[in-house]
């Protein structure tokens, strides 16, 4: 079961080299077990990989358990749950419950693993109507750092530890996941040229435009500054894009969205009605393989001008001499409602993420200075945004979450088999 070659390491984020003693491929359950005794008994750190979208680094030496093959899903539509096993992509769980009305609470790409984005919490399409991905889980099954596979709901600690804590806790090999019934919904990003409209215009209409809207609504700001590549659209290449994203299930969508359109003239504008197998239009993330580095800041509020000084920092010309994308989520609705899970910041307002390419220290050193322009706001940072990160652990958790998830880490993985990366 053992072997090294480069298609078990290959992964979605290209920048970060994995390089394991061991790989174990595994297609079921027992295969986990068997990998996570032999780990144990070696002495050697585990490292676990679906598709690689958010890993927070690089991977040198341990036991890398790629889950890929364990790609079953089965949807029980009277109870509106459907299981899906570590390696699940959220393209296949949508696919799966569209013919029954109903949907996951995936993100905006449909390739990321469905499992690792559900343990890091999970910011959906539509996060301010229905909560964090995570607040829907019925039961894990996890695999613990003694070998044993466990069931966990909400009764146990571990159930809380998982859900937020992610893979720290143990290898979960199948979610049982609540859908929601969802046929259709109004949604797509309304695009502006960022050099005929100022961006930070853009922003400040955007905020005032959130205060507005019904706590149903999801929403983002993005800004990107797309290169002059024969690869792109030619209505994107070597542009300044400035956009706003939305998704809604309610019925008068176009009217809610009509004060974006006077900001000026438009460049794009998908927002239309669609199936939910659409949903993933609305962002367009990319789908091929590629390097990427970033991070985020949850915020108790969003200081419009120091956000906009943020914009020129990272945005073309005079900005940051690279590539940065930046997007502007906004929280609050079901994501502010408590749940017996280990994400925090839920009373945040905003979150703001930071993408961009090169390496490392080229990175930090552009995004860090970024970032501490929205210090006076920020709460903390998020799992599944820390791309490259993932070895800074200040502000991925508040002070509690922090003790309480070292007590368990020490309870259930006491060698730090899977990496101990909290303190108390």
């Amino acid at each position: 079961m053992n072997t090294s070659t480069h298609d078990e390491v290959s992964s979605f984020q290209t920048g970060f080299a994995l390089r394991p003693d061991l790989v174990f491929p595994v297609r079921s359950t027992d295969d986990v077990v068997t990998a996570v005794r032999h780990a144990a008994d070696a002495r050697l750190p585990v490292t676990v990989l679906a598709t690689g979208h958010g890993l927070p680094g690089a991977v040198e030496g341990g036991a890398l358990i790629s889950t890929r093959r364990m790609d079953r899903v089965t949807i029980d539509p009277a109870a509106r749950t459907a299981r899906v096993q570590a390696g699940v992509r959220w393209a296949q769980v949508v696919e799966a419950a569209e013919p029954y009305g109903l949907a996951p609470l995936n993100g905006s790409a449909p390739g990321v693993g469905a499992v690792s984005y559900t343990l890091g919490g999970g910011l959906g399409i539509l996060a301010r109507e229905f909560g964090y991905a995570a607040d829907h889980v019925r039961s894990l099954d996890v695999v613990t750092a003694d070998g044993r596979l466990r069931h966990v709901t909400e009764e146990s600690e571990l159930y809380w530890g998982l859900l937020g804590g992610g893979h720290r806790l143990g290898v979960v090999t199948e979610l049982e996941i609540g859908l929601v019934p969802v046929r259709t919904l109004y949604g797509g990003s309304l695009a502006f040229d960022g050099r005929e409209v100022d961006p930070a215009d853009v922003l400040r209409a955007y905020k005032e435009w959130t205060r507005t809207v019904p706590s149903t609504l999801t929403s983002s700001f993005a800004a990107v500054p797309y290169p002059g590549i024969p690869a792109l659209p030619p209505h994107l290449r070597g542009r300044y894009v400035v956009s706003v994203r939305v998704a809604y299930t309610g019925a008068d969508g176009g009217r809610l969205v009509a004060p974006l359109r006077e900001l000026g003239p438009v460049l794009a504008d998908s927002l239309r009605e669609m199936p939910y197998a659409e949903s993933h239009t609305i962002h367009s993330d990319p789908d091929f393989p590629h390097s990427y580095y970033g991070d985020s800041a949850v915020l108790g509020d969003l200081d419009v001008e120091r956000a906009a000084e943020l914009l020129a920092r990272t945005g073309p010309g005079d900005g940051a001499g690279a590539m940065v994308v930046v997007q502007i989520n906004h929280l609050g609705g079901a994501l502010a409602r408590p749940a017996p899970i280990s994400v925090p910041y839920r009373e945040g307002r905003f979150l703001v993420r930071l993408l961009t390419g090169g390496g490392r220290h080229q990175a930090r050193e552009l995004l860090d200075p970024a970032f501490r322009l929205l210090s006076a706001t920020t709460l903390g940072r998020t799992v599944n945004f820390a791309f490259g990160a993932g070895d800074r652990t200040e502000g991925l958790y508040d002070a509690e979450t922090r003790k309480r998830l070292a007590e368990l880490e020490s309870r259930y993985d006491p060698a730090s088999l899977f990496g101990r990366r909290v303190s108390a």
